[in-house]
C-alpha cells in the first residue's frame, strides 16, 4: 500500500515562518542541487539519510531502519516542539535527507510550511496518518486541532511504526525484510511496555488517580491507563495559565487531598510550584512528584533519551508518587533517578 505523502499544503497556527525563510526555501527545491550530505541513491550501499523533526520520531525510525539508516533530529532533546522556531539552517538540514519523518497532528507548528514545501521534492511523511480519525481527542480549546500527544498512548504510538517501515521499504526495497523484521519485533517492545504500563498504573489506589501536570500533554496517557489527567496550561505551551485557573486547580488539590503533582522536563515548573505553594497556603501539603517527559524525551545516549524509556520513566515515577507500586529502576531495571527539574 502505498503511504501518502505530505501535502503542498499543510495547516499552520497564525504564526508561520517569515517570508525570508519560504523564499530560502523555495530556493533550495527551485535550485534542486543536491547536499554535500546528502545519501546517494538506494542501490548504492550508502546509508539512507534520514530527517526527523523530534526524538520520539527519531527513535522510532532508528528502530526500524537499523543500521541502514543514519538519522538526524531537528529538535534537540529537552526543547519543546511547541515552540521552536525553524532556522535557515533547519531549511538546509531538512533538504538534506533523502526521506524526512515527522510527528504531525499540529506538534511541529511552526515547522509545518518548511515540511509543506520540503514535501514537493522530498518524501515526507506525518508518522501519525495511519491513526484512526475515531481515536484521537479533540479538547474544546483547540480550535478543531486533535491532541498530538499520541506518544503516551504506547498501543497507539506503535502504529506508526507501520509508516516508517512502509516508507522506507518505498525508498529502498532491497532492505524492505529488514525493515519489516525490525518493525515487527519494536512493535513487541511497544507492547510489553505498554502492558507494563497498565499493570503498574492499575496499583495505584482508586481515590488517588488524579494526575496534574505542566500542560495537557497527557491526556492519551490518562485514558490508556484509567487516571483522570489535568493540565495547567493547554495543548500548547504556547498558552498561559490564568490566576483563577491556577486557584480552582489548587481548591481541587486540598478538597480531592491529592497526594502529588507533576512538572514537565521541557515546560518551566513555575505553574506547578504555584500549585504546592497554594496548597500550602491552606494548610495542605502537596509533594512534587517528580519530573515526567511530556513533548521531549530525556538526554541522548541514556535509556530515558529513547521512547520506551521516555514513557517507562513517566508510568513507573506516576504510580510510585501516587500510591502505586512499581520497582523504582523500572521496567528492566534502567532508569536513573530524575529528581530536579532541569531548569530549577
Amino acid at each position: 500500500m502505498s503511504l501518502r505523502r505530505t501535502p503542498h499544503t499543510v495547516r499552520t497556527p497564525a504564526r508561520c515562518l517569515g517570508i525570508g525563510l519560504l523564499v530560502c526555501i523555495t530556493c533550495w527545491i527551485g535550485c534542486g542541487k543536491p547536499s554535500d550530505n546528502q545519501s546517494k541513491s538506494p542501490g548504492s550501499g550508502a546509508t539512507i539519510r534520514v530527517i526527523a523533526t523530534t526524538g520520539m520520531v527519531a527513535d522510532l525510525v532508528r528502530a526500524v531502519g537499523g543500521e541502514r539508516v543514519d538519522v538526524v533530529q531537528v529538535i534537540g532533546a529537552g526543547v519543546d516542539p511547541h515552540l521552536y522556531n525553524p532556522s535557515r539552517d533547519d531549511v538546509a538540514l531538512i533538504m538534506s535527507g533523502d526521506v524526512i519523518f515527522y510527528s504531525g497532528l499540529m506538534l511541529e507548528g511552526k515547522l509545518a510550511d518548511t515540511l509543506g514545501q520540503v514535501g514537493r521534492s522530498k518524501p515526507v511523511f506525518a508518522v501519525t496518518e495511519r491513526i484512526d480519525k475515531e481515536y484521537l481527542l479533540l479538547p474544546d480549546d483547540a480550535a478543531g486541532h486533535a491532541d498530538p500527544h499520541v506518544w503516551m498512548d504506547a498501543s497507539a504510538w506503535s502504529q506508526c511504526v507501520d509508516v516508517i517501515s512502509e516508507a522506507l521499504v518505498e525508498f529502498s526495497a532491497k532492505d524492505a525484510e529488514t525493515f519489516r523484521q525490525n518493525a515487527a519485533a519494536y512493535q513487541s517492545e511497544l507492547e510489553e511496555l505498554h502492558q507494563y504500563a497498565k499493570k503498574t498504573l492499575a496499583t495505584i489506589p482508586r481515590e488517588s488517580r488524579v494526575m496534574i501536570t505542566s500542560h495537557d500533554a497527557f491526556n492519551y496517557f490518562g485514558r490508556a491507563y484509567d487516571l483522570e489527567v489535568l493540565g495547567v496550561q493547554g495543548l500548547s505551551t504556547e498558552s498561559e495559565a490564568g490566576l483563577q485557573q491556577i486557584n480552582e486547580l489548587v481548591d481541587l488539590l486540598v478538597q480531592r487531598k491529592v497526594r502529588a503533582v507533576f512538572t514537565e522536563s521541557s515546560v518551566s515548573p513555575k505553574n506547578i510550584k504555584a500549585l504546592i505553594e497554594g496548597a500550602a497556603a491552606q494548610g495542605f501539603e502537596i509533594k512534587l512528584g517528580g519530573v515526567l517527559f511530556s513533548d521531549a524525551m530525556g538526554p541522548q545516549g541514556t535509556y530515558e533519551g529513547t521512547y520506551v524509556g521516555m514513557l517507562d520513566h513517566n508510568v513507573t515515577t506516576v504510580a510510585r508518587a501516587l500510591g502505586g507500586q512499581a520497582p523504582e529502576s523500572g521496567m528492566h531495571g534502567k532508569l536513573n533517578s530524575v529528581k530536579e527539574h532541569p531548569s530549577s
